[in-house]
């Protein structure tokens, strides 16, 4: 698939307004994020589903209503969470549409139908979907160095995220730096505006 507006086809060049990475936990796609905004030309947010739970209040990260973290690395997502969830997104977009370009850095543990909730609010925007693989036991290895995750949520999740998927550009940051697969999709968004 090509780069599309919200992922429909429709050529975008260098004027996409949002790219999308989707990846497991401890994949890198934080790290990604922060090399697109040094190495892209305009200025970017770096926004982060990590950010949307940082800011819930406690109780909606405990479980039931919010979103819950199983010992064994599985995640519930409760309809208290669900309901903000779509509020955050439908904000994002709304950022975008005012002028601001954005890195969105997400989980679809929903597989396509979390891609799907993003496709419909970032409908009419010149979208870049990009898959951020890392093999899963570099990922459980760096999620055991941080020391911030629950563990096994990356080992769960290195696969998952990616069932059904497809997308404009992928990296695998398995054995490629952050840097280096920000670059790749910077050549991507640039390569595409030279047609």
């Amino acid at each position: 698939m090509g780069l599309g507006r919200a992922g429909y086809g429709r050529g975008v060049g260098s004027s996409v307004q949002v790219i999308v990475l989707n990846g497991g936990s401890s994949s890198g796609k934080s790290g990604i994020a922060r090399c697109l905004q040094a190495v892209l030309p305009e200025a970017w947010l770096a926004i982060g589903v990590d950010t949307l739970i940082d800011v819930m209040p406690p109780r909606l990260q405990l479980g039931a209503d919010g979103i819950g973290f199983a010992d064994d690395g599985d995640i519930t997502i409760g309809a208290e969470f669900r309901r903000l969830e779509d509020a955050w997104m439908e904000g994002v977009a709304a950022m975008v549409r005012a002028g601001a370009r954005v890195i969105v850095d997400d989980v679809f543990l929903g597989g396509t139908e979390s891609r799907q909730r993003w496709e419909k609010v970032l409908l009419g925007l010149d979208v870049l979907w990009v898959g951020v693989r890392c093999d899963a036991a570099v990922a459980a290895g760096r999620e055991l160095a941080r020391g911030d995750r629950v563990s096994g949520m990356a080992e769960v999740q290195a696969d998952l995220v990616h069932r059904g998927m497809t997308y404009d550009v992928e990296v695998d940051t398995t054995r490629a730096e952050a840097v280096e697969c920000a670059k790749a999709i910077a050549e991507r968004i640039k390569g595409a505006g030279d047609r």
